[in-house]
């Protein structure tokens, strides 16, 4: 594995545009790309929070995870959540977004995201955006 896919990318992905994402994803080999946990998380809110929708949207996760594994959030991301937090302390931005990036810094993992801005500054976090690589 050597990518780890922020929500947004996975949203692309079930929405299958932009073609970018989808055209990277493809390039890859099955097994290359995870989501955290924290990810799947999130994407099971978004599953739950239109009751109309969910039966829909359940199944939609449900075959995205087929390809995605979803990596447990395990004591090694721990370890990197402690040290990406105290360097970052000031830092205003979401608590899952922080989580997400010690899990991908944990695993060595390249994270893919569409809000690059989110990231920018976590120690040892690589980051790229599938959606400006055309």
């Amino acid at each position: 594995m050597r990518y780890m896919l922020d929500t947004n990318i996975c949203i692309y992905l079930i929405k299958h545009h932009p073609p970018e994402v989808l055209l990277r994803f493809h390039s890859l080999r099955r097994g290359d790309v995870v989501m955290s946990a924290i990810t799947y998380a999130e994407l099971r809110y978004g599953v739950e929070r239109n009751p109309s929708e969910r039966e829909t949207a359940d199944l939609a996760l449900k075959n995205l995870i087929i390809d995605i594994p979803v990596l447990p959030f395990a004591e090694d991301a721990c370890v990197s959540y402690g040290i990406v937090r105290a360097v970052m302390r000031d830092r205003k931005r979401d608590a899952l977004d922080r989580l997400i990036a010690a899990h991908a810094v944990s695993r060595s993992l390249i994270l893919v995201t569409n809000n690059v801005d989110d990231f920018c500054g976590y120690p040892e976090l690589n980051v790229e955006n599938w959606v400006k690589l055309a």
